[in-house]
């Protein structure tokens, strides 16, 4: 960042500042907001994890072992719902508060007060979900997609929580991408026109407009769900005229978008890092830009491929089969743009490079498996199999998860002042890199064997592989270990960072000019 928007921000935050506690709970400064969406996101992922644990503890052998069936359904209920509300959303909205309006030279975000409920409000969501599980019926039992009538007739009196919850969530989404639109359109520095915006702000003004489309959709949903269970009305109760497979309508027309949301962030992630450690401009700036808005605009035409099996007319399914595949385009653009920046370029390997590599290769493979899924003939036999549980990790966790923590440690040197461990760096990478792939490759084997998700129980033959990927699910744990360490001594000191951290890594300058702010947060030579 030029030294002139530098101490802008300094003078920005600078009056009145309280120290402390108080600081943390009424700050409106970005930075500040940004640092308590990423803990909180991390928190959310070691809980979520935890509840993953759980899981594969019960599925390391066949028959019941640990825990009741009815906990094992709340186990996976919750673990959806915090792994993707709570630490993948919140982790990307860490991210543009503390980096959009550095990157876009604007003194802080738009509405800032309004930045700081967006969070506070968060904490207390989540643990009313958390706290549900300890009520006397149990926490939700019924799947993160809770389909009716398993949420309205059959669930557990919490289904309230569960749903104020949900609307919280919500709540805070909305107001987030509020904030990004907002900002991203009227603080822009003088200059920044639309085409010299980093990938980064793109991927995230769009995943703002995303949010607001399909928010209140889930809030409609889940209101529904509500008025069902305890006010009698019959939206999904066939007795009452009412239809269960509406339900779905509803919920995937929020949730295909919603997928979208947690991967765009990620993808303008990795469009920050690659160029800057192939140390070449990013191969086909406008193209990404317009892939990112197809992709965007096709997520709303594809949801039904989540209901291949719910009996629909053939034109239907044709119509959201063809339409899957052709977002597979985009998608194949954004891919080829990314080895195409790498291709020729002086490539060095830093923590950030490897997981962001590691992103393009694993993140294509759920793609591949996804374009699988979406032919409608095929879908009939891996629906409601592990294969859509592989694929789907395989597009949030080494989608989305990996190119968190190839941001967080992009970045971590200007957020801190310090270096991070390299070395440790380097084992966290390698110990999660093939964990996750011993965790989530062979269950597209139990997947293409017929082995059904959501069980807590299997037949034999589903044995060893389940106790291979329980293995694998445990090592991709512990390794989380070393990056909340890495972390927290990352934060309380080490190697002083440089000024411009990444230029001239491995003892190479990055001198070719650049039309964004890839890699530091200099003003481009044109608007200084």
């Amino acid at each position: 960042m030029s030294s002139v928007a530098e101490s802008l921000h300094d003078e920005h935050h600078a009056h009145h500042a309280p120290s402390g506690l108080k600081r943390w709970i009424f700050t409106t400064n970005h930075k500040d907001i940004g640092s308590l969406y990423l803990w909180f996101s991390f928190a959310m992922f070691l809980i979520g994890g935890a509840m993953a644990m759980v899981i594969r503890a019960e599925l390391f052998q066949p028959g019941l072992q640990l825990v009741e069936p009815n906990f094992f359904n709340q186990m996976t209920t919750v673990h959806g719902l915090i792994m993707v509300f709570g630490a993948v959303m919140p982790a990307f909205t860490g991210l543009a508060n503390w980096l959009i309006p550095m990157m876009i030279g604007a003194p802080d975000m738009a509405l800032p007060r309004m930045n700081n409920w967006s969070f506070w409000i968060l904490p207390f969501a989540f643990s009313m979900l958390l706290f549900s599980l300890f009520t006397e019926g149990g926490g939700p039992n019924f799947g993160w997609t809770f389909y009716a009538p398993l949420s309205t007739t059959y669930s557990p009196e919490s289904t309230a929580l569960f749903v104020f919850a949900v609307h919280i969530m919500g709540i805070s989404s909305i107001m987030g991408a509020i904030n990004v639109i907002v900002t991203i359109v009227n603080m822009r520095a003088p200059g920044m026109t639309w085409m010299k915006l980093p990938l980064f702000v793109w991927t995230w003004l769009i995943t703002a407009f995303l949010l607001i489309a399909v928010m209140p959709v889930l809030a409609g949903a889940v209101t529904m769900v509500l008025t069902d269970k305890y006010f009698g009305t019959s939206f999904f109760d066939a007795a009452g005229g009412g239809d269960p497979v509406m339900f779905q309508h509803i919920f995937w027309f929020f949730g295909h978008p919603e997928v979208y949301i947690m991967i765009l962030p990620a993808f303008g992630v990795v469009s920050s890092i690659i160029p800057a450690f192939s140390r070449k401009p990013l191969f086909g700036y406008a193209s990404m830009v317009y892939a990112t808005a197809s992709i965007a605009v096709l997520s709303f035409l594809v949801w039904a491929h989540h209901m291949f099996t719910t009996g629909m007319p053939l034109f239907g399914e044709l119509f959201f089969m063809y339409c899957t595949m052709l977002i597979a385009v985009p998608t194949g653009v954004k891919v080829f743009n990314w080895v195409a920046t790498m291709w020729r370029g002086a490539l060095t390997f830093e923590v950030p490079m490897l997981f962001s590599i590691a992103f393009v290769i694993l993140f294509t493979i759920g793609g591949f498996s996804g374009l699988m899924l979406a032919i409608t003939p095929v879908d009939f036999q891996y629906h409601d199999t592990y294969f859509v549980v592989a694929h789907f990790h395989y597009v949030l966790v080494t989608g989305a998860v990996f190119s968190i923590m190839a941001a967080a440690y992009y970045w971590l040197p200007k957020w801190t002042g310090h270096m991070y461990d390299e070395g440790l760096g380097k084992a966290h990478f390698w110990c999660s890199l093939i964990s996750v792939n011993v965790l989530f490759f062979p269950m597209h084997f139990l997947g293409l064997a017929g082995m059904p998700r959501r069980i807590p129980d299997y037949a034999l033959q589903f044995a060893d592989i389940n106790q291979i990927v329980s293995i694998g699910g445990f090592a991709f744990g512990l390794s989380q270990l070393i990056f909340l360490y890495l972390v927290i001594k990352c934060v309380k000191g080490g190697e002083k960072a440089p000024a411009k951290v990444w230029e001239g890594a491995e003892g190479l300058e990055w001198t070719i000019p650049s039309p964004a702010p890839y890699h530091t947060f200099t003003t481009p030579p044109e608007i200084k």
